[in-house]
């Protein structure tokens, strides 16, 4: 039996998103490498697969492919402005540890 545990986008998220491009949308990835086995891909994109998973908000996208959906069940994709910069964030439960780029992690 599957469990859909769905990824929660922030209004900041979209709202950003939006900012950015109105054509096309936030592409989150779950691929190996990085420093602690795994790494999220965060880019804009155009293009979206018919497995991917799409969540909408207001014309603001951020699309999820069905692999990586798997890592990413309960996460939230956040965007967050601080001194250092300004960045999309992931909170991923399913992460057993992460490096201090928030880049990449573990289960």
């Amino acid at each position: 039996m599957t469990i859909n545990i769905p990824v929660i986008i922030t209004n900041r998220a979209y709202n950003r998103i939006a900012e950015i491009s109105d054509k096309d949308f936030l592409r989150v990835s779950v691929e190996g490498g990085g420093c602690s086995g795994f790494k999220y891909e965060i880019i804009m994109d155009n293009k979206i697969s018919n497995t991917d998973t799409i969540y909408e908000k207001k014309g603001a996208k951020v699309i999820i492919d069905e692999i990586s959906l798997k890592f990413l069940a309960g996460a939230t994709i956040d965007y967050t402005e601080e001194l250092i910069g300004a960045r999309f964030t992931i909170n991923n439960p399913n992460a057993s540890s992460s490096c201090g780029c928030g880049i990449s992690f573990n289960i």
